[in-house]
C-alpha cells in the first residue's frame, strides 16, 4: 500500500522572516511561489532555491527547502549542474535585473539556448537596490540615479526580446501587483519542460517607487495582457513583435510570450549517457574510472 505524501502546508515551506524593505514587490512574489508550489504539491524534499546576488536573490534564505547562494551573476551555471545530475529535482532560480542582465548577462543566454530544465524568476525593478540606487541595466534613460546624477543616457536592455533571442522555450511576463495572473504564470513555468523564465516587474519602493504604475491599474495604469488566442504561441517572431511593444508602448503586454516544446539538455544528455552505458557493456562508474586510469599509464 502507497502512503500519500503528506500535503506541503506554508508553515513547512517558511524559513526566516522576510528582510526586504516595507512594500517591496519581493514580498508577492514569496507569497506566489508558496502558493503555486503548495498547489502542484510538489514533495518538499524535491525543491531546490538557487540565487545569486541582490534584494531579490536573498529567496533561498526565506524558504525552508534545499537552497543555495552562489557567485554574483552564477546562479545559472549552478542551477545547470544542479538539474543535470539530480533531474529528479524541481529546481528554482531566483535573481534581479542586475544579477540577470548584467554580470549573468552571459549565463542566462546559454542557459536558455541549452534549455536545461529549470525554472527562473527575474524580479525586474529597474534598479540596484542592495546597493543603494545606481544605474540597472533597464533603468529607463534619464532616470537619476547615484552613479547617473544627471540621468542616464545609457539605452536600457529590452528583456523580453533578449530572452526569446536566447532561445528559452518558455518566456512570460507579470507584474507583482498582480498576484492572481502572477500565480498561473509561475504555475504554468514551473510546469514546462525545459527553460522557462518569467519576468516579474518588482517595484522598488525605497530608490524607485512608482516604477511600474503604468502597468498597475489600481494606479492608472493597463494591465494588458496577451491574447493567446490569436498567436502562434512557438514563433519567435510573433514572441519578439511583442517584445518589441514593451519598448515602444510602455508597459507593454504581460503574459506568455513564447511556448515551444523542444528536447532538454536533461533528456538530451540521459540519452547519451545511456548510449555510453551501454557501449561500455553496462560497467560501473568505478570501474569504466579504473578502464581510463589505466590507459592514462
Amino acid at each position: 500500500m502507497t502512503v500519500p505524501a503528506e500535503k506541503l502546508t506554508k508553515k513547512q515551506l517558511k524559513a526566516d522572516h522576510p528582510t526586504w524593505c516595507p512594500g517591496c514587490g519581493d514580498f508577492a512574489v514569496l507569497a506566489s511561489f508558496f502558493n503555486v508550489v503548495q498547489k502542484l504539491g510538489i514533495p518538499h524534499e524535491k525543491i531546490v532555491c538557487v540565487a545569486g546576488i541582490g534584494c531579490s536573490s536573498r529567496f533561498p534564505y526565506f524558504v525552508n527547502t534545499h537552497g543555495i547562494h552562489f557567485i554574483h551573476g552564477r546562479a545559472l551555471p549552478l542551477a545547470t549542474g544542479i538539474s543535470l545530475s539530480r533531474p529528479d529535482l524541481h529546481v528554482f532560480v531566483f535573481g534581479g535585473d542586475g544579477d540577470g542582465f548584467s554580470i549573468g548577462g552571459n549565463h542566462l543566454n546559454h542557459a536558455a539556448r541549452k534549455n536545461v530544465n529549470l525554472s527562473y524568476v527575474v524580479m525586474d525593478n529597474q534598479v540596484y537596490g542592495l546597493t543603494k540606487n545606481q544605474t540597472s541595466p533597464t533603468t529607463p534613460i534619464g532616470r537619476r540615479s547615484k552613479t547617473d546624477p544627471r540621468g542616464s543616457v545609457d539605452r536600457p536592455i529590452n528583456p523580453m526580446a533578449q530572452l526569446v533571442a536566447s532561445g528559452a522555450s518558455f518566456i512570460a511576463r507579470t507584474h507583482a501587483a498582480q498576484v492572481k495572473h502572477m500565480n498561473e504564470m509561475f504555475e504554468r513555468a514551473i510546469l514546462h519542460p525545459g527553460f522557462a523564465v518569467v519576468e516579474t516587474l518588482s517595484e522598488c519602493t525605497m530608490f524607485f517607487p512608482g516604477a511600474f504604475d503604468s502597468g498597475n491599474p489600481r494606479k492608472g495604469g493597463a494591465f494588458d495582457l496577451v491574447d493567446e488566442t490569436k498567436r502562434n504561441m512557438e514563433c519567435t517572431a510573433e514572441a519578439m513583435q511583442l517584445a518589441e511593444e514593451t519598448e515602444i508602448m510602455p508597459p507593454g503586454k504581460f503574459g506568455v510570450y513564447l511556448e515551444s516544446r523542444r528536447p532538454t539538455k536533461n533528456e538530451l544528455e540521459n540519452e547519451w549517457l545511456k548510449d555510453a552505458q551501454a557501449e561500455a557493456a553496462n560497467l560501473k562508474p568505478r570501474d569504466l574510472l579504473r578502464q581510463k586510469f589505466a590507459s592514462m599509464r
